[in-house]
């Protein structure tokens, strides 16, 4: 049995689709609760009881809204370009998923364990900002087409920075392999060897730069109602907005992956002596994405200027200027080796 799914082609195409669904059912089952409990926390910050209806203590609300949307009259605008109009949802949602290929949740348990992850990851990532454009500009409205320019023009702005700051972790882990870089920050400290504490200053910066990167408030600009009428998905309607509400939740998921793998040790444990494993993983990436939910909670959106100049003249020189400073501490091994984890072999 073994032999066949490793051995021949059609063992090895079963075998491969059952990990892809043994990743993204269980993923597509978190949005769900994810969704819920942001809303939860919400509510609780404004004194409200958020949802509490449908199954107990309002569980299925989710679930119930998913039903809602799927059985929703598809509306399309009549002088939309219906191609790109319905292509434009299904490629946000499908790219969301597909970055989690190379995902560690434990040492090993991961979908495509390779060298150049984060450039996969990066990629991805880059990719989104199509399906914005392209559903803005489909829907033959200006309100749309406004919108996901601004969206196109956030994402992309964000990316510089957050792609610099990985470059200084490269740096000191000398991989773009996600295991080699959680392996990386182990040893007898605990959580004081993870590298929120060798480049505390870019965690910040790296979180904030999620939070525009995903359109999540206060960095919400693409979807400022009283600007821009909920900006370029403001056409859609039923499935194609769910799917794209969807791919906006998994990558805000993603990014707390990546701030767990990145900055917070992964799978490993905080405290020496205490086994390591999955469970600190999904631990870790509750407790971002709770830091998610507040932020939209207590903060008021910016300004589009703000949030461009915050990105072009702030984030950027000061991540710039961190990769030389990791360099120069990596180079010369400052601390023993501290920021530079390749030459002590973590």
């Amino acid at each position: 049995m073994v032999e066949f799914f490793t051995t021949t082609n059609l063992g090895i195409v079963l075998l491969t689709l059952g990990q892809i669904l043994l990743l993204i059912l269980p993923l597509l089952g978190a949005l769900a609760f994810l969704m819920y409990a942001d809303r939860k926390v919400w509510a609780a910050v404004q004194m409200r009881r958020g949802p509490n209806v449908v199954g107990p203590f309002g569980l299925l609300q989710s679930f119930a809204d998913l039903l809602k949307y799927v059985f929703k009259e598809i509306v399309v605008p009549a002088g939309a370009d219906k191609t790109v109009f319905f292509l434009a949802p299904m490629i946000s949602f499908v790219l969301a998923l597909i970055a989690w290929a190379v995902i560690p949740f434990n040492d090993g348990w991961v979908l495509a364990d390779i060298n150049v992850a984060i450039l996969y990851v990066f990629a991805i990532s880059s990719l989104e900002v199509y399906g914005v454009i392209m559903g803005g500009w489909a829907s033959n409205s200006k309100y749309p087409f406004l919108g996901s320019l601004r969206s196109a023009a956030q994402m992309i702005s964000y990316e510089v920075s957050i792609g610099l700051i990985i470059i200084g972790v490269i740096i000191s882990t000398g991989s773009m392999n996600f295991g080699d870089i959680v392996n990386a920050q182990d040893g007898n400290a605990g959580l004081f060897n993870w590298y929120w504490v060798a480049h505390f200053p870019m965690l910040f910066l790296f979180f904030i730069s999620a939070l525009a990167e995903t359109n999540r408030p206060p960095f919400d600009l693409p979807e400022a109602e009283s600007e821009l009428v909920a900006g370029y998905q403001v056409e859609y309607s039923s499935t194609p907005f769910l799917l794209f509400m969807i791919g906006e939740l998994t990558a805000v998921v993603l990014m707390c992956a990546l701030v767990t793998l990145l900055f917070l040790g992964g799978w490993l444990s905080p405290i020496p002596g205490l086994p390591d494993g999955v469970i600190w993983m999904i631990l870790k990436m509750v407790f971002c994405f709770f830091i998610f939910a507040m932020v939209k909670a207590i903060t008021p959106r910016y300004r589009y200027d703000q949030l461009m100049r915050l990105g072009w003249k702030v984030f950027l020189p000061m991540s710039l200027a961190w990769v030389v400073i990791v360099a120069f501490l990596a180079k010369y091994e400052v601390l023993g080796g501290f920021w530079a984890r390749w030459t002590i072999g973590g």
